[in-house]
């Protein structure tokens, strides 16, 4: 099973194109496997479609992928067309990841969406985009999406592999169903190893098969003090978002702390069969961006990567 470490912006607007492709050569410099942007359509973060068709121009080695794409936000001949075009010039880079959205994420309120209707819509899209990146010509009726015409081109070289995120019974079922591997967001350990089992067991009733090492999870990521005021910010932010309680254990949702206990805490991740790894810096500003991206490069990434026991 192959370990890999990428890393997912934190900068939500980066503070400038200069100091974005600083951080961008330095992760490349130091090794580390990928970059990752999320989708937020109506939030502060850029698009992340047009950062990775960026990102496939002004680099070779990185990797790239969506974490996670929101599949209901989006037209799938649109997105097909998009893939289509990343992969053309970042041949066999592209990690599409996708994912249903929150049902508290403000893009349903703003669009009139019913958050409702997310899983369909999703199930539809995934199928759609798929079909028109690998067929000649396409054929679909559903529920929220039609289309009657050719594939997109230019096509992949290579079936692009299309990930799915989400660690709820009916993500697990996505994954099993269409799913080329398992991304999952925020999770402990422990439920990712739950997750892991359900779409290992799912898989035998679809009669599909995904590569042992194509199961993650992110994970936002501070190498320093557990007391660290970012630390205990970012938390915050995660509880007020997902509405938890003040008594809710999320130690093991945050890799935070000295170098040792992180990797403590990605062992877990890994005995519990993860074996990918979206590492999201909480950082002050650009300094302590790239200061937490060289940490990770020196002090996570060999003994991880390297399989260290």
């Amino acid at each position: 099973m192959s370990i890999r470490i990428g890393i997912g912006s934190d900068m939500a607007i980066p503070p400038s194109p200069s100091s974005y492709w600083q951080w961008v050569e330095l992760c490349d410099e130091v090794g580390i496997d990928s970059i990752w942007h999320s989708d937020q359509l109506v939030g502060k973060g850029v698009e992340p479609i047009a950062m990775l068709a960026a990102l496939a121009a002004r680099t070779q080695r990185l990797r790239i992928g969506t974490n996670a794409l929101v599949a209901p936000y989006r037209d799938p001949l649109v997105v097909a067309k998009q893939f289509a075009t990343i992969d053309f010039l970042a041949p066999g880079r592209l990690l599409p990841v996708f994912g249903v959205g929150h049902a508290l994420d403000p893009y349903w309120a703003a669009t009139g969406h019913p958050p409702a209707q997310r899983g369909r819509r999703a199930n539809e899209a995934i199928t759609l985009i798929r079909a028109l990146l690998e067929q000649e010509q396409v054929s679909f009726q559903g529920e929220h999406f039609r289309y009657e015409g050719p594939g997109v081109s230019p096509r992949p070289a290579a079936p692009l592999p299309l990930w799915i995120g989400g660690d709820s019974e009916a993500a697990i079922q996505r994954t099993a169903a269409m799913g080329n591997g398992w991304l999952g967001g925020i999770t402990s350990p422990a439920r990712a190893g739950e997750v892991v089992a359900g779409i290992k067991a799912a898989l035998v009733k679809t009669g599909r098969s995904i590569d042992a090492d194509h199961y993650g999870v992110s994970l936002p990521l501070r190498i320093g003090t557990a007391g660290d005021p970012a630390i205990l910010a970012a938390q915050q932010q995660l509880r007020t978002r997902f509405k938890m309680t003040d008594d809710t254990p999320i130690a093991d949702l945050f890799a935070t702390g000295s170098a040792e206990q992180i990797i403590a805490l990605l062992r877990r991740f890994i005995a519990a069969g993860i074996s990918k790894f979206i590492m999201v810096p909480v950082a002050h500003d650009q300094a302590d961006l790239l200061e937490q991206t060289r940490l990770l490069a020196t002090e996570i990434l060999p003994v991880i990567e390297g399989h260290a026991g």
